[in-house]
This record gives C-alpha cells, sequence and structure tokens, in this order.
C-alpha cells in the first residue's frame, strides 16, 4: 500500500551514499527494498551505501550473475538480489527470497523482473532515474513508515 510518495534530487555519489545511509538506519528484518531504473542508473551503488551502512566492509559486487549475494551485518542478514534474468516466478522460490525475508531483510534490483506484487505492498520502492553526470533522481514510495527518511529534510 503506497501512503507516501516523494522525489529527492541527488547531486552525486556522496548523496546517493546519504539516502543509503538514512534506508539503512530503518532498515529492520523483513523488509524489502525494491530497486528499478535503467542500466547504470546506480541501483547497485545505492544497494552497497546500504550494505557499507549496515557494517558490511567486504567488496559488494553486482548480484547480475549470481542472482542473489548475502551479507552478515553483525545484527541481521541482508540479501541483494537481481531478478534482471528471471524469468519465471518459480525461480523467485528457487532462490529464496521468502526465506531471505524470513531470516533478515532483502535489496531486490529489477523487482519488475517477476517480484510478486504482494511483496510490494509493504517494500520501500525507490525508482532511480539518471540526470547526468553523478546525479539522479531518487522517487521514494511505499508504507507510511518509509516517511521517516526523508524526514530530516524537513528539520
Amino acid at each position: 500500500m503506497v501512503e507516501f510518495e516523494t522525489s529527492l534530487f541527488l547531486t552525486d555519489e556522496a548523496a546517493t551514499k546519504m539516502l543509503g545511509a538514512r534506508i539503512a538506519e530503518v532498515l529492520k528484518p523483513g523488509d524489502l527494498v525494491a530497486l528499478s531504473g535503467e542500466l547504470g542508473a546506480g541501483k547497485t551503488a545505492l544497494a552497497r551505501a546500504i550494505l557499507h551502512h549496515l557494517g558490511v566492509t567486504e567488496e559488494v559486487p553486482s548480484p547480475s550473475f549470481t542472482l542473489v549475494q548475502s551479507y552478515d551485518t553483525g545484527t541481521f542478514a541482508v540479501y541483494h538480489f537481481d531478478l534482471y534474468r528471471v524469468e519465471r516466478a518459480s525461480e523467485l522460490a528457487e532462490l529464496g527470497l521468502d526465506d531471505a525475508l524470513s531470516n533478515g531483510a532483502a535489496l531486490v534490483e529489477w523487482p519488475e523482473h517477476g517480484l510478486p506484487g504482494s511483496l510490494l505492498e509493504d517494500a520501500l520502492r525507490v525508482s532511480l532515474i539518471p540526470a547526468g553526470g553523478e546525479s539522479r533522481t531518487a522517487k521514494l514510495s511505499g508504507p507510511a513508515r518509509w516517511q521517516m527518511l526523508v524526514a530530516k529534510d524537513a528539520e
């Protein structure tokens, strides 16, 4: 259920990292963050920023070939999915998305490639749109609890 929608202009990589830090601060087990945008829009960069803010020190590559990577943050597990090459809903079960949400949180790139709408109801949806150079627009939407991500902007 979409209860809030907003757009943020991210001027550079530092602004993307700041958004990642804000998401990490409210992320908890059972949460799903759906990351949309064209190739090169910054989905993996944002996922990397979230994971690094949660304490992951290892390299965070794009999961395009492995389809899923798991990370131990010290508090809970975070699973990073890339659904770009998923062709059937049955493949999601094989990837363990339900298990991932039971055991931790999930960052899902390319959710439009097979993620069931029911999983998007409580998700934070982030659509990244390149705006030239390192800048991009981030369109955020989701349940009201995610609105706290932008509360700092109002202060």
